[in-house]
């Protein structure tokens, strides 16, 4: 867990970085943190997720291989995993307010988020390969959706790791 979650600091109502808020404001402001992060996950989410669904509506779905059937089931239950996770901290926060969980409800709601995020890599991930593979070869369209992957990892993943190894490095 990070320092900002466990609200770990220099005094109370002081977090590691300076700020003087009691849990219950650090909280309310993580939280309105995390919901702008969903909006933008889950606008993408959800044009992703609705094309998806159409497709098995077009004319030309009846001449998919089967490995390619296979392939969009495989990409539309991912799409609706990724919608759930990155919905659940909303459903998560209604159920919960007023019970006075808010910390603990972010901590389980942004963890939720970052699996969520995992399921959208893969979701994309998936995505790609089923239209690939009808644009070019199948060999080209793995290696395509393996660059894509590493793009993804190291724009969602290593960054953020290499940023915050760096502060983190920067403040010993």
């Amino acid at each position: 867990m990070a320092d900002d979650e466990r609200g770990t600091g220099s005094g109370p109502g002081i977090d590691s970085w300076g700020r003087h808020e009691t849990p219950e404001e650090r909280a309310d402001r993580r939280w309105s943190d995390l919901l702008q992060e969903l909006r933008v996950a889950q606008t993408g989410v959800q044009i992703l997720f609705g094309f998806l669904l159409t497709v098995v509506f077009q004319q030309r779905f009846t001449q998919l291989s089967a490995t390619d059937r296979d392939i969009y089931t495989v990409t539309v239950l991912l799409g609706a995993a990724t919608t759930g996770a990155l919905v659940g901290p909303a459903a998560m926060h209604r159920l919960l307010t007023g019970h006075r969980l808010k910390p603990e409800t972010v901590v389980v709601a942004s963890r939720l988020t970052v699996f969520g995020l995992m399921l959208l890599l893969c979701t994309m991930a998936s995505s790609l390969l089923l239209v690939l593979r009808l644009v070019v070869r199948d060999s080209t369209a793995g290696w395509l959706v393996g660059v894509m992957v590493v793009w993804f990892a190291l724009c969602w993943i290593v960054l953020p790791l290499w940023t915050r190894h760096r502060s983190a490095s920067r403040a010993r």
